[in-house]
């Protein structure tokens, strides 16, 4: 992060004419490519421009790449919503050695992920609980472009999920038990595919996550699976491992992180700010279900959350800080 002093004019226009002086300076924020990180991030931009004077600025990218960046680079100075669990011994080396930091929560009560199958599918199949209950029945769960196999939709490359389930997907041998893996190339490709099989009433298995609004639109159900630590750090969530072992996610703290030079040269008051903004999976679904009823993008959904749902965020801030932000929308 750059330290400056930024001009009198150029903070007036951030603070609705209030010229007040504050050293923050250039910040970089990822936002990923799903709508609570999406809107988050635009969160926390508006936050820091309006209430403590930053210079931020949004920086798209995926989990496992832009974490690596923030290590190897410095840069981007903050992720606002990762979960380090999915991401590996990138994050775990880079975390022992201190060149990125966890400076908050994202998601208070954390998030899920898993492979997830419709309701209608379990409610036809009671039998059907686990994921090896799931792959066992390949005829239940047809591949988009050939249903003779049974196919397990993945997210987008560069996602910390996309990895564990290929991972998984080599462990279980589904390439020998007539299941093929169906790539998505981006987080809209992977909603279309379950939309679309989901409004067909088509049997499918999907790498997913809570909380999502999709969920509330499209109710499936996350199949269990048994998780062992030792061996999601050591391959599971590996992407070049070759010798996988059947795994499973576990319930997984969502957290902001920052790059060292941002998390050392932080202003304090930044820093009481990311540590007391987090929001719960019920408060960011309400976001998200706006979101996708008036098919909003991150900077959209998180004006409306700063508008409509000030008795969340209001807390995370001092009172004068508030009503910078307040006059600022």
């Amino acid at each position: 992060m750059k330290k400056l002093l930024l001009s009198a004019a150029f903070t007036a226009s951030m603070l609705g004419g209030s010229a007040v002086y504050a050293e923050c300076g250039d910040v970089t924020i990822a936002a990923f490519s799903w709508q609570s990180s999406e809107a988050l991030s635009n969160v926390d931009q508006i936050i820091l421009n309006a209430g403590y004077g930053c210079n931020a600025s949004i920086v798209a990218g995926d989990t496992v790449p832009t974490i690596t960046a923030m290590i190897e680079k410095g840069q981007p100075d903050l992720a606002s919503e990762t979960t380090p669990s999915l991401l590996g011994g990138v994050y775990v080396k880079g975390e022992a050695e201190g060149r990125v930091a966890e400076v908050g929560l994202a998601i208070s009560d954390g998030t899920v992920s898993g492979w997830y199958i419709p309701t209608y599918v379990a409610e036809a199949h009671p039998e059907i609980k686990t994921v090896d209950d799931a792959v066992a029945h390949p005829e239940l769960f047809p591949a988009p472009e050939d249903a003779s196999k049974g196919g397990v939709i993945q997210g987008p490359q560069g996602w910390g999920d996309t990895v564990v389930t290929a991972q998984l997907y080599k462990a279980l041998d589904l390439d020998n038990k007539g299941f093929t893996l169906v790539p998505s190339g981006s987080a809209a490709a992977l909603d279309g595919a379950i939309a679309k099989a989901y409004e067909q009433k088509q049997g499918f298995i999907a790498a997913y996550w809570a909380p999502t609004s999709l969920l509330v639109k499209y109710p499936m159900i996350r199949l269990e699976g048994a998780h062992d630590a030792a061996e999601w750090a050591r391959c599971t969530s590996v992407q070049d491992c070759p010798d996988p072992k059947p795994n499973y996610w576990a319930p997984a703290e969502v957290k902001t992180l920052a790059s060292k030079d941002f998390a050392e040269a932080m202003d304090p008051a930044v820093k009481d700010y990311l540590g007391k903004r987090s929001w719960t999976q019920a408060e960011v679904s309400q976001v998200m279900a706006w979101m996708t009823d008036n098919q909003a993008n991150g900077e959209e959904g998180a004006k409306w959350f700063l508008a409509n749902m000030p008795d969340v965020w209001t807390k995370w801030v001092p009172a004068d800080v508030a009503d910078k932000i307040k006059a600022a929308l």
